[in-house]
C-alpha cells in the first residue's frame, strides 16, 4: 500500500542508525533516495550500493556544523535528482553537558548540528516544494524535547526547538500541500547510544523502565516516518508522534 516509486526523498544523516534505517526502508518502497552523512563514507558506499540499479540514489557529504554549506547540498541533489518530494531531517548529535560548565561553543555546536541544520534544509526545500504544490517534511526530535533531560540541556532544547518550529511550519505551509510532521523517539539501539549502553546494568534498566519492555530499534523509528511520508497520513500535519514504548506519555 506504501509505494513511492516516483518520489525523491532526501534523508540528513542517512549512512547509520535511524537515517540508514530510513534509507533502507524508503528504498525497499521504491523512492528514488538522496542522504547526506558527515564521516561515515564507507558504510554510505556500502549503502548505495545495496540499491544501485534497483532505484537512484546517491550520498553526499555534508558537515552540517556548517549550515552554509547546505544550499549548495541541496542544489547538488537537485542537479542529480530534479526534485525533492520528502525530507527527513534526522542527522543530529548527543553529547554530554553539564548546565554550569559546558561551554558556549558546546552549547551552540549542538543548537547548529541539531536544529540549525533542520531551518537550513527546510529553507532550501521549501521552494521546490512550494513549486511543485507537494511536500512531506518529517523532523526527527526527542522525548526529550517534550519533558527534557538533565546533563543534556543543550540537546533537550535543540529537539523541543525542532517541535516548536514543526507546529508552526505545519500551519504555514499547509495551503501548498504540504504535511510537516515529527517523529519523537525515546531511547533507541543506534550507534548514539554505544557508550552509554556498555553498561550492561544501566541498559537493563532502560529496558524494564519501558512499558513495552524493550528498547527501540532503528527500525521502530523508519516505520512511522514512512508512514508520515505516505498519502495514508495526507491528513496528519503538525503531529508530534511518540515512539517511545509508553516511557512518555504525551501527545
Amino acid at each position: 500500500m506504501i509505494n513511492f516509486k516516483g518520489r525523491t526523498v532526501l534523508i540528513t544523516g542517512g549512512s547509520r542508525g535511524i537515517g540508514e534505517a530510513c534509507v533502507r526502508m524508503f528504498a525497499e518502497a521504491g523512492a528514488d533516495i538522496a542522504f547526506t552523512y558527515n564521516q561515515s563514507a564507507e558504510k554510505s558506499d556500502v549503502l548505495v550500493n545495496s540499491y544501485a540499479g534497483k532505484i537512484k540514489i546517491k550520498a553526499y557529504p555534508a558537515d552540517l556544523d556548517k549550515p552554509g554549506i547546505i544550499e549548495d547540498v541541496i542544489n547538488k541533489i537537485l542537479k542529480d535528482f530534479q526534485r525533492i518530494d520528502i525530507l527527513v531531517n534526522n542527522a543530529g548529535i548527543w553529547e554530554y553537558g553539564e548546565a554550569d560548565s559546558m561551554s558556549l561553543e558546546e552549547w551552540e555546536r549542538t543548537i547548529r548540528i541539531n536544529l540549525t541544520s533542520v531551518y537550513a534544509f527546510t529553507k532550501a526545500v521549501l521552494p521546490v516544494m512550494k513549486k511543485n504544490m507537494y511536500g512531506k517534511i518529517i523532523n526527527i526530535s526527542s522525548t526529550a524535547g517534550q519533558r527534557g533531560e538533565a546533563y543534556h540541556s543543550h540537546y533537550a532544547a535543540s529537539k523541543g526547538g525542532i517541535i516548536s518550529f514543526t507546529k508552526s511550519l505545519a500551519a504555514e505551509v499547509a495551503k501548498y500541500n504540504i504535511n510537516v510532521n515529527s517523529v519523537a523517539p525515546g531511547w533507541v539501539l543506534t550507534d548514539m547510544c554505544t557508550e552509554v549502553f556498555s553498561d550492561e546494568k544501566y541498559k537493563e534498566k532502560v529496558r524494564s523502565e519501558i512499558p513495552i519492555q524493550r528498547i527501540a530499534s532503528a527500525e521502530d523509528i523508519a516505520g512511522p516516518v514512512l508512514f508520515l511520508a505516505s498519502e495514508l497520513a495526507r491528513h496528519i500535519n503538525g503531529e508530534i508522534l511518540n515512539v517511545n514504548g509508553g516511557s512518555v506519555l504525551c501527545g
